[in-house]
């Protein structure tokens, strides 16, 4: 340790630690001024690649048609040449392989991976975290509502239907912290409090929050609704957003009416003075909708607030000693039916998002410094759109995998070659599964591109073009 903090005196400014492979020996650093990273990267091109995940280079083309670089360097606030960029796009690369632990445990080093960032080398974990310790938080919700925009014009939201919902995730930072216990029968753990909001309909992430173990959603939804309203711009009345009973608060009702567009539909809370009330609702206002339930409509007032509300309430059950009452509130005064049977239910899309997507980066925190959450995790949200549009490209079977299945077969699973012919790098593939799906999508890319009206450069690869070969 000793050593290392005396070699840490002499490395340049300008340098990025590297790792190498098995060992956690910090044996040199890179000079990362843009004239050795081009030098250095023309270099390795000119010697061809080798590697298993090559497969990472499908994300390339889903880059350009999302603008990533110009949003990495917009957020890095650096021209395309440094390396500050260049190491942002490593992190997007790193969600999109699911993968965690040290970077030198890892290995990803002399595979094609660091190529495919616009750098000669892997960064260290010490890099990585002097690059995201230097943005804030609103540098990175900022990103979102980038990212956010070009996503809705690029259709992958419909903004009718939204939830927010609450993703714990288990916590190994050192500080002292509320701990949380989300069984019964395990003991509480550290955790760090994040929340989404997704857009119920295409099952796509809009925008996250972090904060701290103590952060309810009482407190972490204004915010989080914020961020979705200057993605989406809503018309007041025409998004409804979904939430579970831990948005049941006067505090989050007030401001949803006062300072949104948004309408909000919660549950009540299952306690003995809730049920009493839906208990006490006259049988008349009850509309009976087929065998065994009715519904009903009734004006609501929190006791020390003069919001209005609605009351719907389902009713189960044919006899009056065996009624099962269910109540949800509501800010506007809508179709009870249409609300509690058709669009409720659809939330828990958002359990099947987090299946099958947290393996990018939002299944553990190792840290509670906010700045670095909110920087990792917004990277892994870029990662999450490439991905989103490469299995929309590729159709059935991708678009049923989850992240790690991809990551495991695709990304870091197919073996293949880097070479440059004449102004293109021409990736080739070896016995890829479902070989053509992925030819018709990505053989000749550079036309394909051209067509959508997308410049097939990549500018973090000095404006070489990309294609690929499948044998």
């Amino acid at each position: 340790m000793a050593f290392k903090k005396k070699l840490h005196k002499f490395i340049p400014d300008d340098s990025v630690l590297i790792e190498t492979q098995r060992t956690r020996r910090l044996v040199k650093s890179e000079p990362s001024d843009p004239v050795s990273i081009e030098r250095e990267l023309r270099q390795l091109l000119s010697d061809k690649v080798s590697g298993t995940m090559v497969g990472i280079w499908l994300l390339i083309a889903e880059h350009l048609r999302l603008g990533t670089w110009e949003l990495l360097c917009g957020w890095c606030r650096r021209s395309g040449e440094t390396v500050e960029p260049r190491l942002a796009l490593q992190l997007v690369h790193e969600a999109a392989l699911c993968s965690a632990g040290l970077r030198e445990s890892r290995s990803l080093s002399q595979r094609g991976f660091e190529l495919a960032n616009g750098l000669p080398f892997v960064a260290t974990d010490r890099a990585i975290h002097n690059l995201l310790n230097n943005h804030s938080v609103a540098e990175a919700q900022a990103l979102q509502v980038a990212l956010g925009r070009i996503r809705r014009a690029g259709e992958h939201y419909r903004g009718r239907l939204l939830t927010v919902d609450p993703h714990p995730m288990k916590s190994f930072s050192k500080r002292q912290m509320r701990r949380h216990r989300h069984k019964e029968n395990i003991p509480a753990t550290k955790t760090s409090q994040t929340f989404f909001c997704l857009d119920v309909e295409t099952k796509q992430p809009v925008a996250f929050t972090v904060g701290s173990s103590a952060r309810t959603a009482t407190q972490a939804t204004p915010e989080l609704l914020s961020i979705a309203e200057d993605i989406l711009k809503p018309r007041p009345g025409k998004t409804r957003i979904l939430a579970d009973t831990q948005h049941f608060s006067i505090q989050l009702f007030d401001h949803v009416v006062r300072n949104t567009p948004f309408d909000l539909l919660v549950p009540v809370p299952a306690q003995p003075t809730q049920i009493k009330r839906m208990q006490s609702i006259k049988q008349d206002r009850f509309t009976h909708r087929w065998a065994g339930l009715a519904t009903a409509k009734v004006p609501y007032l929190f006791k020390d607030s003069a919001t209005p509300l609605w009351l719907l309430v389902q009713r189960c059950g044919e006899r009056p000693d065996n009624y099962q009452f269910e109540g949800f509130l509501s800010t506007s005064n809508c179709d009870e039916l249409a609300a509690l049977i058709i669009q409720y239910p659809d939330r828990w899309h958002v359990e099947e998002f987090f299946k099958s997507n947290q393996a990018l980066g939002w299944n553990r925190a190792g840290t509670l410094n906010l700045n670095i959450r909110y920087g990792h995790m917004t990277m892994a949200l870029i990662a999450q759109a490439a991905i989103h549009q490469l299995r929309q490209r590729l159709g059935h079977p991708f678009s049923t995998w989850d992240a790690a299945h991809l990551a495991r077969n695709i990304f870091q699973g197919l073996d293949g070659d880097i070479r440059v012919v004449g102004d293109t790098i021409v990736v080739t593939f070896y016995n890829a599964p479902h070989a053509a799906s992925l030819r018709q999508q990505y053989q000749h890319l550079p036309q394909h591109l051209q067509r959508e009206g997308i410049d097939p450069r990549i500018p973090w690869l000095y404006n070489f073009k990309l294609d690929f070969r499948f044998k």
